[in-house]
């Protein structure tokens, strides 16, 4: 579980736009960019390499 507060200021790194919290598959996603970025140990990690890209709807 991610921190509320920590949420408020936590941005995607490409685009430094906001980000939503998918906590069923513990990720932080980036509509604009179409990344997923990971949470490990309740830890976000925000590095672009590590980022999943999201598939086309």
């Amino acid at each position: 579980m991610i921190d509320k507060s920590l949420l408020t200021i936590l941005v995607c790194p490409q685009c430094k736009g906001t980000l939503e919290y998918d906590e069923k598959a513990s990720e932080l996603i980036c509509r604009h960019d179409r990344l997923a970025y990971p949470i490990r140990d309740d830890i976000p990690v925000m590095l672009i390499d590590e980022a999943r890209r999201l598939e086309d709807p």
